[in-house]
């Protein structure tokens, strides 16, 4: 068990529908990681951006087998960080944007976007996720993850007898909604007393612009995230101490008192 986690958010600016240029970007960010790096994450649909043309989108949607990940495991295993973003994944001809959590020993844990972007051509693009938010146990620490708009949806994000310690959010959030992009990571973080890390895409493209959107926050919303141009323009490093989650959670013993539902998938 660490008592502390190193998170490294990464912003790529997604070069649209191109592979080969986004994960060779990934690449070189991820040989520029500081020391210590436990984790790395990536933006939604890192490797090709949202592409909503059918014949493009079986061209480039990949299994989990397929070269995406394959060096996705690669750059996990020979730096010894985990990996987590999302993807554009085909499984048994079904398109779905693909959360991933690769660890460098080889486990791997997936999840499928729940709640699809309702003012985009998203809905019509991808299958809606029919399995809960996954609970990673690594490296001492419980790590959930959800994809961009999931973040909405307190009751889906609900840190349920406070079951992970940290909540990565791969995303494409443009800067048009950044006011409820903020308030909204602050606010899981405070109600759910954990981590939150905002992995937001860089640069711009036909839905808006997305700079600067990469936050981390503590289990009270505040910030604690640093910018460090070295590793990649706009990438945000934290290191979070279990020593401070606890401390926040005994401080306000909010968990036990948190009522109790089931979801219905």
């Amino acid at each position: 068990m660490s008592d502390t986690l190193q998170i490294v958010a990464l912003p790529l600016d997604i070069a649209w529908a191109d592979p080969a240029a986004n994960l060779a970007a990934f690449g070189a960010a991820m040989q520029r990681l500081p020391a210590g790096t436990d984790i790395v994450v990536l933006p939604e649909l890192f490797s090709t951006g949202f592409v909503h043309d059918d014949a493009l989108r079986a061209d480039l949607a990949q299994p989990v087998s397929g070269s995406t990940l394959q060096a996705v495991r690669h750059f996990a295993a020979t730096t010894g960080v985990a990996v987590a973003g999302s993807m554009m994944a085909v499984t048994a001809g079904r398109y779905y944007n693909r959360g991933f959590f690769i660890e460098p020993s080889g486990d791997e844990t997936f999840y499928d976007k729940r709640h699809l972007f309702c003012v985009s051509a998203e809905a019509e693009t991808f299958e809606r996720g029919t399995d809960p938010v996954p609970v990673v146990r690594y490296r001492g620490w419980n790590i959930a993850m959800i994809v961009c708009y999931d973040l909405r949806f307190p009751a889906w994000c609900r840190n349920r007898s406070q079951a992970y310690d940290v909540l990565l959010v791969p995303a494409n959030w443009a800067a048009a909604r950044s006011y409820a992009w903020t308030h909204l990571l602050i606010a899981r973080a405070i109600e759910n007393q954990a981590i939150v890390v905002g992995a937001n895409r860089s640069g711009r493209d036909d839905y808006g612009e997305y700079d600067s959107l990469t936050q981390i926050y503590d289990a009270t919303g505040h910030p604690v995230g640093t910018v460090d141009d070295r590793i990649y323009p706009g990438a945000v490093a934290a290191t979070i101490s279990r020593d401070d989650l606890d401390r926040a959670r005994r401080r306000l013993p909010v968990g036990p008192d948190a009522d109790d539902f089931a979801l219905s998938l």
